[in-house]
């Protein structure tokens, strides 16, 4: 693999929460450019302490986490990769603050040095992007939870980052939203990591999967097709499958 391509580089480290049992354990893992990765496996078996150990929002006890080729040691070394990783939340009202859509899709473009005028053209192509013309002005905390969530990952985008890091994105929406969803993220030109319990929702949208038990990372080098018999693998570790013929 050409190191050059490697984007995130997880190096044998291992987490632990208050000095309970590790969370991460010994966990290496990498992303290249233009890969999207489907991760899966139980509650509490360490797939998000992986994100946040990644934004730099935890840090680990031992081991290393190099991103874009830059070793990562302290708080300092985060803030400029922020802006090339994008976060989305498990739940939307984490990410949504702001009184209206546009004021929230445009927040992180400001923060990133833009003008006003340069963060609200580039929240309306965003919006556009992703179908939601004419939300500019809705107000975000009655939106559905759908809507919620495709305006969360219009914040992300809006950023133009490098990576996303998805979690549990179908969560709460029906089959028609997911179906959307689907659409959006294989049209992207973006390197991807995804957690999901919805294994048919990952095999459409990842060409490798990897595992996670007890905070322990199983790799499967490539997604195979997907029957109910669990011809891909993971049929031992808990998740869901969503009407095929629906998405």
């Amino acid at each position: 693999m050409n190191k050059e391509n490697i984007l995130i580089n997880i190096e044998n480290v291992s987490f632990s929460y208050n000095g309970h049992a590790p969370a991460l354990d010994h966990v290496s893992f990498q992303l290249s450019a233009k890969e999207k990765v489907g991760l899966v496996g139980p509650n509490g078996s360490g797939k998000t302490t992986l994100f946040l150990l990644t934004m730099g929002l935890l840090y680990p006890s031992s081991g290393n986490i190099e991103l874009f080729g830059n070793k990562m040691q302290r708080e300092e070394d985060f803030r400029d990769v922020r802006q090339k990783i994008g976060l989305l939340f498990q739940d939307a009202d984490d990410q949504l603050f702001c009184p209206t859509v546009l004021e929230d899709v445009a927040f992180g473009p400001l923060n990133q040095g833009r003008s006003n005028r340069e963060a609200k053209e580039i929240a309306v192509q965003t919006l556009k992007s992703l179908g939601l013309n004419g939300f500019e002005d809705r107000v975000t905390h009655k939106l559905s939870g759908g809507e919620k969530r495709l305006v969360s990952l219009a914040t992300v985008l809006a950023m133009k980052p490098k990576v996303l890091l998805l979690d549990e994105p179908t969560t709460g929406l029906d089959a028609d939203t997911t179906r959307r969803l689907i659409s959006i993220l294989n049209s992207l030109d973006l390197s991807y990591i995804l957690i999901s319990h919805d294994m048919d929702f990952i095999i459409k949208t990842t060409a490798k999967i990897c595992g996670m038990v007890n905070g322990k990372l199983t790799v499967e080098e490539d997604a195979v097709p997907h029957t109910h018999v669990h011809a891909h693998g993971y049929g031992r570790l808990p998740h869901v499958h969503t009407d095929s013929s629906k998405i």
